[in-house]
């Protein structure tokens, strides 16, 4: 029996990358879908509901993908609305990659030290990887501020962190590397999740705050959003604290996202969000 994986992507073509990475976690096809949305899916889900006996569902999968997350979380529960008892199959949501990339990088800060009770400053947190590391952060037991240029920004991400997640975030408005060097004085763990290419910190912000053990940036793109790191830093010494870059976390990262892919298959029954996701990240470090 075939495994075969449906794609349903909100942006208009399904994106390569998760593609190919599907291929590599195992499908045997990858069937993809553009311009999926809550109005239009419900033909696509029941196609795969549908078709194949009760044990032979676990073979079928969807992945819901494409560059816009709050799109992605609508057309995911929109998936499973048209699930009833057991004509369902098991579906996966990591839009931009966003679920695989957080967790990657919170599990890696997790294999250098803890982070329970410890005050975790998430920088530039209102896009999908900063919000989903700053509740990955804050389910380790970290007190958890995350930061955006306009306080209102911060504040509504932290009130969508709570509605999803039931986790509070705190609010911190920086509008500038001063104001994000000032957020994390004090802090023993910093996450940089930033917009490609966007230095969110100079080497002086943080080189000598003797409180910072933990650092992670997901932004391969020079600038990096740390500068004064590497994005190929794996658990590396720098003055005094562990940081790990975003190509270094990368590896678990494609990792991750193909084990996914292939925990899919084993049943017909499974869900993967940012939980499931970080969950078994935790296992891969």
């Amino acid at each position: 029996m075939k495994k075969l994986l449906f794609q349903l992507d909100t942006s208009i073509h399904p994106a390569v990358f998760d593609t190919v990475v599907a291929y590599d976690g195992g499908a045997d096809h990858v069937i993809g879908h553009g311009n999926c949305t809550p109005g239009n899916v419900t033909p696509l889900v029941e196609g795969a509901i549908f078709t194949r006996a009760p044990k032979e569902k676990k073979y079928t999968a969807l992945f819901v993908g494409g560059s816009d997350m709050a799109a992605g979380e609508k057309l995911f529960k929109a998936v499973q609305k048209v699930f009833f008892a057991d004509f369902r199959v098991s579906v996966m949501l990591d839009s931009n990659g966003s679920n695989t990339t957080a967790a990657a990088g919170v599990a890696k800060l997790l294999s250098s030290g803890t982070v329970t009770g410890k005050k975790a400053v998430v920088l530039a947190g209102t896009g999908p990887v900063g919000q989903r590391a700053a509740v990955m952060l804050a389910s380790e037991g970290a007190e958890v501020a995350l930061t955006s240029r306009e306080k209102s920004r911060a504040e509504q991400a932290c009130k969508d962190i709570k509605a999803r997640f039931n986790v509070d975030i705190q609010p911190v408005a920086a509008a500038d590397n001063d104001a994000r060097g000032k957020a994390i004085e004090g802090a023993q763990v910093v996450f940089a999740a930033g917009a490609a290419g966007v230095l969110l910190l100079n080497k002086h912000h943080w080189e000598n705050n003797p409180s910072i053990g933990l650092m992670a940036d997901a932004n391969a793109t020079p600038p990096l959003g740390i500068e004064g790191t590497d994005m190929m830093d794996k658990g590396k010494d720098r003055n005094g604290k562990i940081i790990w870059g975003a190509i270094g976390f990368g590896t678990l990262k494609l990792a991750l996202h193909r084990a996914c892919i292939a925990k899919l298959f084993e049943s017909n029954n499974q869900v993967f969000d940012a939980e499931e996701i970080f969950a078994m990240a935790k296992t891969m470090t």
